[in-house]
């Protein structure tokens, strides 16, 4: 009887091992608790198809190399670095487009050009994060910092998010305002954009491939409008080469090129970034999956990035080619580039004024809901708050509605003091850039949180003076800002108490950075 029962035992033992190691083939959250905020449950994840022909062993796993190319592969990792393009288009970029244009003419786009590519470098960084540790930025900030830093980096990314937030939807806001012929007044079109956060989480629950659709129904509605736009004007060709292929600054232009370079690196989009990359399924145990992810995302976020230049270049010589070296220029904003337009090139068919508020409202409407999605990632990752997605995406819009609502009821009537508010607002957003850029640095720098996944010297040199030069333009930007606003022995001890301690904590970020203690995950360890 009692080899009967070590018999039941033993298939017992080798069941329980079997479950156990079915366990580790196929759940990679392993490498987190269950009490953990994720940015995706496994079963929101896109499922990535092996091509029939790949096989594991002729590539070998933990080796590094990737699978051939594959366009269908491509275009299941497709998504990510689209939402991510989003925030090169949000209406504040918009308006820095158009002022660049109408006061610097054709000769910033060789900036915009190289701008572009420096968000690309940082962009590119953010997903590597993401995809070599299976968690994104906000999550990894709070391991790796004590709570007092923890809580400074979370607060400082709601203020950056929020500034942005309100920029986007005072743009819907004024699209709205434009599109109805000015019968709904701006706090209306502040309460209409409000609701796109149920729209977000009406399309969420459809899955994210639904949800990257829309995105990329509203890229293609502001490339349409913008590009129609571009056609209306006719530009001149010549000219718009010599300005991206011929380096040109002056004393003129100066602010606009430190505006040109300063709203491209996004705050709050470089923690979105590395928590989008996770919505597909990629097993960080072997090396090649890894590698192969990484490189269809560096193809995709460089093809989103690309649509969005084009983008920004279509308004960027529409208002050099209508207003540069006019009366004009100067006074040019987001409230009357619409009417100006209009008053420059007419009516027609379909006039100018409208197709200018179509593609302004696609703009807002789209970074309205990447912010919202953006606040989600933010709040659960430096919190790890478990709360309903809707009760969580309330709350993310709440804190940028209210405020904006004020605003619209208090500045509706005044287009000169909604410029001012937005350009504190870009000051707002300009502070928070260190907070996003040096802890991302610090950390794809680091063997021990990205194993064999870490950028190399060459990378980081590169990376870092990226940093330093966009750190350095929001530093001058401020600067003048601050001249130019602040006076008064109160105001100016403030604003110098406030620099001296902005200063100490950026400086404490890179000396913790050089410090880090080794993580108790490290992404090239698992094979």
């Amino acid at each position: 009887s009692r080899k009967p029962q070590q018999e039941t035992e033993t298939e017992e033992t080798q069941r329980t091992l079997q479950k156990i190691m079915s366990e580790l083939e196929n759940n990679e959250p392993l490498l987190i608790t269950e009490e953990e905020e994720t940015a995706y449950d496994e079963t929101e994840k896109v499922h990535i198809v092996r091509d029939e022909d790949e096989n594991d062993l002729e590539h070998g796993v933990g080796c590094g190399g990737a699978p051939p190319f594959s366009w269908k592969k491509l275009w299941l990792f497709t998504g990510p670095g689209f939402l991510m393009s989003i925030a090169f288009l949000d209406p504040g970029n918009l308006e820095g487009d158009l002022q660049a244009g109408a006061v610097a003419g054709y000769s910033l786009l060789w900036l915009l050009m190289w701008a572009t590519a420096m968000g690309l470098l940082v962009q590119l960084l953010s997903a590597r994060l993401g995809v070599a540790t299976g968690r994104h930025l906000a999550e990894l900030c709070r391991d790796e910092y004590p709570t007092w830093a923890r809580m400074v980096l979370w607060v400082m990314a709601e203020f950056a998010l929020i500034g942005s937030d309100i920029q986007e939807v005072i743009g819907s806001a004024i699209a709205i305002k434009i599109l109805s012929n000015g019968i709904l007044p701006l706090w209306a079109g502040v309460l209409i954009t409000a609701l796109d956060c149920f729209v977000f989480l009406f399309l969420e629950n459809y899955g994210i491939r639904k949800l990257e659709a829309v995105f990329a129904v509203l890229i293609a509605t502001m490339a349409v409008s913008f590009a129609w736009m571009f056609g209306q004007a006719k530009p001149s060709g010549s000219e718009l080469l010599i300005g991206i292929l011929v380096p040109k600054l002056s004393s003129r232009t100066i602010q606009k090129a430190v505006g040109v370079v300063g709203c491209i690196i996004m705050p709050h989009n470089v923690f979105l970034h590395s928590a989008l990359v996770q919505s597909r399924e990629v097993d960080k145990r072997q090396k090649y999956r890894v590698q192969e992810a990484l490189n269809y995302y560096t193809i995709e976020s460089t093809i989103a990035l690309f649509v969005s230049f084009m983008i920004n270049l279509f308004v960027t010589t529409v208002f050099a080619k209508g207003f540069y070296n006019t009366d004009l220029a100067d006074s040019i904003g987001l409230v009357n580039a619409g009417q100006y337009l209009q008053d420059k090139y007419g009516g027609g068919v379909f006039p100018i004024l409208y197709i200018w508020g179509i593609g302004l409202l696609a703009a807002g409407q789209s970074s309205t809901i990447t912010g919202t999605y953006a606040g989600q990632f933010i709040m659960g990752g430096f919190l790890n708050f478990k709360m309903k997605k809707w009760l969580r995406a309330l709350i993310t819009r709440s804190c940028a509605i209210i405020p904006t609502i004020i605003v619209a009821l208090v500045f509706d009537s005044s287009e000169a003091t909604l410029d001012v508010l937005n350009e504190w607002l870009n000051v707002l957003q300009s502070i928070q850039i260190p907070f996003a850029l040096i802890p991302l640095l610090c950390l794809v720098s680091k063997e021990q949180i990205m194993g064999s996944f870490k950028i190399g010297p060459l990378y980081q040199t590169i990376a870092w003076l990226v940093a330093a030069l966009v750190i350095l333009i929001n530093g001058y930007l401020l600067l003048e800002f601050f001249t130019s606003e602040v006076s008064g022995v109160v105001y100016t001890g403030l604003v110098t108490m406030f620099t001296a301690s902005y200063g100490a904590f950026i400086f404490y970020l890179i000396a913790r950075g050089i410090t880090f203690t080794p993580w108790r995950f490290k992404a090239g360890s698992i094979q």
